[in-house]
């Protein structure tokens, strides 16, 4: 997690606005179930009637109205209400509405009036009313269906009666009036609608213009929200993918270029193909994560919180279904993560394999087919592709039954929630459009669930990945800058090897033990041995590939440590034992040695290179191609190119490991020839197999087993050292020996 904060900080203004938009895509998410309902409850149900009390009612209805309250619920409702004069500009106004409100004495709801207070008492009085209604109906007239509310009622013979219930003792309406003190609000506000309906048509509303009014506003409401919804997931996608591909970018630059500072000490305990599938497949699965990460792990708690809070307020008997299905779905979602996590942990190590196998295999394709081992490389990539293939249909099979399983529980808690809704709206307990929204809030919480799962199993896979990356990152270089480098000068000094030492990390031994001699300008020094007697290693000293256990190493009295990498790696001219070509021209390769070197001076390198006749033979000269790794080149011709890589640089030291094996013996001897000339004034150290490309040498050192064991002249070492001469005498005739 520490990695992910250090590269999300730079985009922390993207994160939180993604965060910001992400709840602002789960409140619309959210509130369209709401809607829903209220289209269901109020626009079809209700006609649209969506006002707790009438806005404009008949001085009679507020009379007869109040006979069924309380004595403070009547003189709020009374009080509540204002009288509107005739011919005045507010009845003017409102007979655009109530078209009828000219012929009756009509009164407003103020302005300041207690709307909750006086919708509460309107409710209330509505379902006393019309329970007195049921009881005493024969006395009316009029049909009143027990089930749905008042039906068809002529008003004007309800107002006729006024009078004569004025009359009745208040405690003959005291039973209706207990009967809606004890009823549900919601019945109340259901039948004080249906009065609202009656006492609107008597003023004459368009009550079909109303609904269907209420209706698209309700519609437009919803539409302008989901499409809130959309642009918020549209930028929460679009800002996510920008700080996805930003992190994974910056985080491949800095693996490359910390890879780039590794010394072969790093190298040796990071396989290739593991820090190729570190910068690649591993900062992949770290991108996937935060830009799945982004949108899901924001947004599916607060829909699973939220689904449940939206949930509970339209209607709390029905909690019980939503714990149960919670408890399921984090039953499912903990023995999934115990199922998985093992699988997904070992994914990024298994991929690791298969890298290794299918490089090993593709480098060394002629070696496979010289020894005619195709079968045996078939079967060792078929057991590391079948090691990872069997684990990654695991964990898919696992995710593939996780998808139904949701569907499963979602399907049985709506079936659950319809039938325990079916009840309650049988019993008046709750509305349809309730029951509908509580369903869509329900499946929300489900999904919720479904994300996170999907979160969980992401996690472990994409930690693991990070991990690795920030191994890679936080590996302690072997190998540092220093904190004052000294500058080197321009003057050619000598290099000089005082009593070095080298021991490899979890070497029992050293590889070199007391190393001490002088490597003069304008001089060869050449090195010779058995192999494993430490030549290479003895160079890779120089440059800093490895840096020295014991002694030092100096240039122009310098001790190479002391001056920064860069500086002491330009004054080398490398040639490495296993010469390396990239991709490009054969001009491009040259001047990977100096990025500024002209056409005279990559001539010139290749003249003494020897190379001049080949290259000029091809179509394109020095702008032909080089393929990947230079296998368009012969082997002689790739050690060729690479020497004039490192002559380009007219460095003041040059090191050649074993860089003229793959030449014949001809075109040696000239290499040797124009190398003295092109190198008059630098330090050569030549590593070699054959006497014949060092006998000229001015210093000669022979090694063995890591120790020098003879130094000098050809002449000299034939005479004084054994092991010399057991070489040359391999070689050489005993013509070429005197």
């Amino acid at each position: 997690m520490k990695l992910l904060k250090t590269y999300l900080k730079p985009f922390a203004a993207l994160v939180l606005a993604c965060i910001l938009l992400l709840f602002g895509q789960a409140m619309c998410d959210l509130t369209l179930p709401n809607l829903m309902s209220d289209i269901v409850n109020t626009g079809i149900q209700l006609g649209g009637v969506d006002e707790a009390a009438p806005a404009v009612l008949n001085q009679q209805a507020v009379d007869l109205l109040a006979l069924f309250m309380n004595d403070a619920e009547a003189g709020t409702f009374k009080n509540a209400y204002t009288p509107v004069e005739h011919g005045s500009d507010e009845e003017t106004k409102l007979a655009k509405t109530y078209e009828n409100i000219k012929d009756m004495d009509a009164v407003a709801l103020s302005e300041d009036a207690d709307v909750q207070a006086v919708g509460d008492a309107y409710g209330k009085a509505a379902y006393a009313f019309m329970t007195f209604l049921k009881d005493y109906g024969a006395q009316t007239g009029q049909a009143v269906d027990t089930e749905s509310g008042v039906q068809d009622m002529d008003m004007r013979q309800l107002y006729a009666v006024i009078p004569m219930l004025q009359q009745m003792p208040k405690e003959t309406f005291s039973e209706a009036i207990d009967s809606a003190e004890n009823a549900q609000s919601m019945i109340g506000s259901q039948v004080g609608a249906t009065f609202t309906k009656l006492f609107y048509k008597e003023l004459g509303v368009d009550l079909d213009a109303k609904q269907v009014r209420y209706i698209v506003i309700k519609g437009l409401e919803m539409l302008g929200i989901a499409l809130l919804g959309v642009l918020a997931a549209m930028l929460v996608g679009f800002f996510a993918s920008r700080i996805s591909s930003g992190v994974a970018k910056q985080m491949r630059s800095d693996v490359f270029r910390k890879v780039e500072s590794f010394s072969n000490t790093e190298f040796d305990k990071f396989s290739t193909a593991s820090l190729i599938t570190r910068t690649t497949n591993d900062v992949t699965q770290v991108q996937m994560l935060i830009s799945m990460g982004l949108r899901l792990m924001c947004y599916a708690p607060i829909m699973g919180v939220g689904g449940i809070i939206f949930a509970l307020q339209k209607s709390v008997s029905l909690s019980w279904i939503i714990a149960l299905a919670v408890i399921v779905l984090l039953g499912l979602v903990v023995v999934l993560l115990n199922v998985a996590m093992p699988k997904f942990k070992s994914l990024q190590r298994l991929t690791d394999r298969l890298n290794l196998v299918s490089r090993e295999n593709l480098s060394g394709m002629l070696v496979v087919r010289a020894f005619t081992n195709e079968k045996f490389e078939e079967a060792r990539f078929d057991k590391a592709n079948e090691d990872l293939t069997r684990t990654n249909r695991f964990t898919q099979r696992v995710m593939s039954i996780t998808m139904p399983i949701m569907m499963l529980i979602m399907n049985l808690v709506t079936l659950l929630i319809m039938w325990v809704g079916g009840h309650a709206i049988a019993e008046s307990t709750m509305q349809v459009g309730d029951m509908m929204a509580y369903i869509q809030y329900t499946m929300q919480i489900i999904m919720s669930f479904l994300m996170i799962s999907m979160i969980f199993i992401m996690v472990p896979r994409a930690m693991v990945s990070a991990d690795r990356v920030q191994e890679v990152l936080t590996t302690e270089l072997s190998i540092k800058e220093p904190e004052n480098p000294v500058t080197l000068g321009n003057e050619s000094g000598e290099l000089r090897f005082d009593d070095v030492s080298f021991r490899y990390g979890n070497a029992e031994e050293d590889t070199l033990s007391h190393i001490s001699f002088t490597a003069k300008p304008g001089q060869t020094t050449a090195f010779i041995g058995a192999t494993g007697a430490g030549k290479s290693t003895l160079i890779n000293l120089i440059p800093r590939f490895y840096d020295v256990t014991g002694g030092a190493v100096y240039l122009n009295g310098k001790d190479i440590r002391t001056l920064s990498q860069k500086e002491l790696r330009d004054n080398i001219g490398y040639v490495p034992q296993k010469a390396m070509l990239f991709s490009g021209t054969i001009d491009s390769n040259i001047k990977y040695g100096k990025e500024d070197a002209d056409v005279n001076e990559v001539l010139a390198a290749l003249d003494c290179a020897q190379a001049t006749e080949f290259v000029s033979e091809l179509p394109n000269g020095v702008e032909s191609s080089i393929a990947q790794g230079g296998s368009n080149v012969s082997g002689g011709q790739k050690q060729r190119l690479a020497i004039a890589r490192a002559l380009v640089k007219k460095a003041p030291v040059y090191i050649f490991d074993d860089s003229f094996s793959a030449l014949d013996f001809k075109t040696d001897a000239k290499l040797r020839r124009a190398l003295t000339k092109y190198t008059e004034n630098a330090v050569v150290l030549i590593v070699a197999q054959r006497v014949s490309t060092i006998m000229n040498a001015e210093q000669i050192i022979v090694l063995d087993e890591g120790k020098i064991v003879g130094k000098g002249t050809h002449k000299e070492l034939l005479k004084t050292c054994p092991e010399y001469r057991e070489i040359a005498e391999s070689q050489l005739s005993k013509e070429e020996l005197a």
